[in-house]
């Protein structure tokens, strides 16, 4: 689940990570009573206008603005809100903006110079082991500082047993060029700064830039947060950070429904009873000649609500030119699920797609004969090689 910017310092303040301090806002009017209020906070009289959004990139889409007195704070807030902010990693539609962070300047002037530096905690999966990934090329897209400077990109492993140890974080400052009072901030920005990303049980910590203040401070100005979700039932208090404005909202009313899906972009709905399943039946869209427009997981138990809920939710996709259900009957019977595409079809109504069922497993016989007897546009197969020739044809005969 990914978190705003706002709420991921929230998280890294609990654990001691000195931040860019802020104050959201929903309107212009509100943008000024936090630019004053972090005014008499922090003493700050320039002003950070940031879009909040869960997307990178921001400042290059127009979503970041420095603001020199309350009039442009006003002008620039207003300028935000409301506007559908598009990045790299918006895609062409945009997101649109519901709120904005007021924070405070932090690149003011003194003795020695600010630096920018870049810092991510995540799981490396190849050595089972946390790793944290770090440059001196803050502030930069990271993927174009891997490409074009491989070479200062640094890992640090953490055995997640052992836990990050002091000279792992020595390690990182001193890599960083830092010195001083400078790398003892570092030292303990990083143990915080993982200690966090721990303990929460996330599934990565992105901060770019980490900053050097030019009096040798080291704070967050910025924060990328996904948390597991398969660790939230130990941090109820998480689920509240849910902002279902930046999801799909078929993967909301999924969600809603217990189904697992995920929104693709293809024109061959799918709905199966599991994980490994569903990427089997993705394969078989794919060499029928399709493309599947979702992933679709109604779980173990599917029984005629899941179904239903499963339908509805694929057909509000216009792309879906057929739909396949795949469903192994192991838990659940086939019979079960037959008597339930067809009550689904029913309470529906009038289904312009055709629709395979393909059902093994207990009871499949039973189930294909109930799909066939149902007088419905509803095609049983128990093969894959049936049910992906089926899928073939019906394709044809629409693009005929």
């Amino acid at each position: 689940m990914n978190i705003h910017e706002y709420q991921g310092k929230e998280i890294l303040k609990r654990y001691g990570v000195r931040v860019q301090e802020g104050i959201t806002a929903d309107t212009a009017e509100e943008a000024v009573e936090a630019a004053k209020k972090l005014n008499a906070e922090t003493g700050t009289s320039w002003y950070v206008v940031k879009a909040q959004i869960h997307a990178g990139g921001r400042g290059k889409g127009g979503g970041v603005k420095l603001a020199k007195n309350l009039e442009q704070v006003r002008d620039i807030a207003d300028q935000i809100i409301g506007m559908q902010l598009v990045t790299k990693q918006t895609g062409a539609e945009g997101r649109k903006v519901h709120k904005v962070l007021i924070a405070q300047d932090v690149y003011y002037p003194g003795e020695s110079e600010t630096k920018e530096y870049y810092m991510s905690v995540l799981l490396d999966r190849a050595t089972g082991k946390n790793v944290i990934i770090y440059t001196t090329e803050g502030g930069m897209d990271i993927e174009e500082v891997a490409e074009a400077h491989p070479d200062k990109i640094n890992k640090e492993y953490v055995d997640p047993a052992v836990g990050l140890r002091p000279f792992q974080a020595s390690k990182i400052a001193f890599n960083l060029g830092l010195t001083g009072p400078a790398q003892k901030e570092m030292v303990k920005f990083v143990s915080a700064l993982y200690k966090a990303y721990d303990d929460t049980d996330s599934a990565m910590f992105e901060i770019n830039p980490v900053l050097k203040t030019s009096d040798n401070k080291i704070l967050a100005v910025d924060a990328k947060v996904t948390l597991d979700d398969n660790a939230l039932y130990r941090h109820k208090d998480f689920e509240a950070l849910r902002d279902t404005n930046e999801e799909d909202p078929l993967e909301v009313e999924a969600s809603e429904s217990n189904l697992n899906y995920v929104k693709l972009d293809g024109n061959v709905g799918c709905m199966v009873n599991g994980a490994g399943l569903a990427m089997a039946t993705m394969d078989i869209i794919k060499l029928s000649g399709g493309e599947p427009a979702n992933f679709l997981d109604v779980g173990g138990g599917a029984n005629a609500q899941t179904v239903e809920a499963g339908f509805r939710i694929i057909l509000k996709d216009p792309n879906v030119k057929a739909i396949l259900i795949n469903i192994f009957g192991g838990i659940v019977r086939c019979d079960r699920v037959a008597n339930g595409v067809v009550e689904a079809y029913k309470n529906i109504g009038d289904i312009k797609v055709p629709i395979i069922v393909r059902l093994q497993g207990t009871n499949a016989e039973e189930g294909a004969r109930i799909i066939d007897e149902s007088g419905l546009k509803v095609y049983s197969a128990v093969l894959l090689k049936d049910a992906a020739e089926k899928v073939k044809e019906v394709l044809a005969m629409q693009n005929a």
